[in-house]
């Protein structure tokens, strides 16, 4: 029977990350004390001294590194975050009326886009005035994602800068993937963030709003090549607000199962 595991990357401890689905597993990012059911990445091969830096991008690499080899060809290997949950389907526009919950409009394993995608990504964001580049320039900084695309593989470099000229972006890091694609993935995008990593750092770049810029970088990167090397199709998310995540609610009930709380989901971005 084909697996398909959506790793939920959190820093905190939400009690309703257990009341999940159970093919999403929690797994706890950073230095904080998580559950001992749930995965960490502070266990085995990690790189977690550089979570501050590449946020998600962690968890990425200790799957990567740790459970690859638990995988057959026909599984998906899948990322999402605590406040950003996949949904089953896609969807144009928020939900104003319905009955149903949003734990029911959770993804699931039997999804048919699983047997006809290689890969899936958040419905895209299109931006209407300005490009992917544009976009980047105006929230990091100049010359700063130009100078990037000189440490990507000679193979990739033009596509990725035709990429950027364009309006569309799947945001987040957040993707479902065949194993052999997604160990393709990561040789490549480690070697980069690396590079990227040890230039913002010699550019004195890492601070304030961007000491995560390594990750932002991927971020752009993760959409290219998911683009570029395999058969994609989207899905829509959920944007969690605090009474999701709340502790407090969470030891009284699971709000994810009232009726009506999917009427202001998903979140749809417009620019």
């Amino acid at each position: 029977m084909r697996k398909i595991n959506i790793y939920c990357f959190t820093i905190e401890n939400y009690k309703l990350l257990d009341k999940l689905p159970k093919n999403i597993i929690p797994f706890g990012l950073g230095k904080k004390i998580f559950p001992e059911h749930w995965l960490n990445e502070l266990k085995n091969d990690n790189i977690h001294e550089f979570n501050k830096y590449f946020g998600e991008v962690t968890g990425i690499y200790w799957v990567w590194k740790n459970l690859l080899s638990n995988f057959s060809n026909d599984d998906f290997i899948g990322f999402c975050q605590f406040r950003r949950l996949w949904l089953n389907d896609l969807f144009l526009e928020k939900q104003k009326k319905t009955f149903r919950s949003l734990n029911s409009q959770l993804i699931n394993s039997n999804n048919e886009i699983f047997n006809k995608s290689e890969s899936v990504l958040l419905q895209p964001i299109i931006f209407k005035e300005d490009t992917v580049m544009g976009q980047f320039k105006k929230n990091y900084g100049n010359n700063i994602l130009n100078d990037c695309i000189k440490f990507l593989n000679t193979k990739d470099r033009k596509d990725f800068q035709s990429y950027l000229e364009g309006n569309s972006l799947s945001i987040c890091n957040m993707f479902i993937t065949k194993p052999n694609f997604f160990n393709q993935y990561c040789n490549d995008m480690f070697k980069w963030i690396f590079e990227c990593y040890e230039y913002c750092k010699n550019k004195n770049l890492l601070y304030g709003h961007n000491v995560r810029l390594p990750v932002f970088l991927v971020e752009r990167f993760t959409s290219f090549w998911f683009h570029k090397y395999t058969k994609v199709n989207y899905l829509s998310f959920a944007r969690l607000g605090r009474f999701y995540l709340s502790n407090n609610i969470n030891k009284i009930l699971n709000p994810l199962k009232i009726p009506f709380t999917f009427r202001m989901y998903p979140t749809f971005h417009k620019y």
